[in-house]
């Protein structure tokens, strides 16, 4: 079954194309690896996607359906979800707060009178935390934690909408080499129930991550294939990989 199929996909800023004629599938399970120098159209594909941003043409179809019309919040709830490149934690507050506005969100629960969040959020905020090995830090201030903890903590809110398809934007970026394997071994560890699509630069990681690999060069694809076919084409070499 496919679980993302983008055809044609276009956007311009300023009538200069950002993302230029894009087509590709993912099959469900898959993990896919986005790669392209900066400038390439990487981020611009993911809020496409998400509805960030409105295509200029093309079609969007998430497990056979088109959604391209759709808001945000209504691909969310057919089992999209993302973290972004820049964190979008609240940071005086603590990680049981941030994950538990996330799961009240995706619920349509309104706030009660006093801005309270109910307590059935906040018990299952901790077994998320508690997934991806934070159940300690529950109760801290997000400003108080390291930068990967951060990181996984967003991975975690993601990963509490149990979505089908989940689009990861960099998410190994500014991480220490012991946090990088903290953050790689959550996301190996994610059910292939859950569909993967990653951007990274992190190659040594993140190639080691995926099935199939999708170049994109001046918001085009140049190369598909699965790592060792990717690797191997001149164009990657050319564009990506430096020689």
């Amino acid at each position: 079954m496919e679980a993302l199929r983008v055809q044609n996909l276009k956007k311009s800023f300023g009538g200069l194309p950002a993302i230029n004629d894009v087509s590709l599938t993912v099959q469900a399970g898959e993990r896919r690896l986005i790669i392209g120098p900066n400038g390439a159209g990487k981020t611009t594909f993911f809020n496409l996607l998400t509805g960030d941003l409105p295509r200029d043409a093309g079609a969007i179809q998430l497990f056979g359906e088109e959604v391209g019309r759709l808001p945000t919040y209504r691909r969310v709830h057919r089992g999209l979800a993302r973290t972004y490149q820049i964190i979008t934690l609240f940071p005086k507050d603590t990680l049981e707060h941030n994950v538990a506005l996330s799961l009240m969100g995706l619920s349509n629960t309104r706030w009660n009178v006093f801005g309270r969040v109910p307590r059935s959020f906040y018990a299952e905020a901790g077994e998320v935390l508690a997934r991806v090995g934070l159940q300690q830090s529950a109760g801290r201030p997000v400003a108080e934690v390291a930068y990967g903890e951060k990181r996984r903590v967003e991975i975690a809110m993601a990963l509490a909408h149990r979505p089908r398809l989940l689009l990861l934007d960099e998410p190994l970026a500014g991480l220490s080499r012991e946090e990088r394997g903290q953050v790689r071994a959550l996301i190996a560890g994610i059910p292939r129930e859950t569909t993967v699509v990653m951007i990274e630069h992190d190659m040594d990681t993140a190639l080691d991550l995926a099935d199939r690999i999708t170049v994109l060069h001046y918001g085009r694809v140049i190369v598909e294939g699965t790592r060792a076919e990717v690797v191997a084409d001149p164009k990657t070499r050319e564009v990506y990989l430096g020689h």
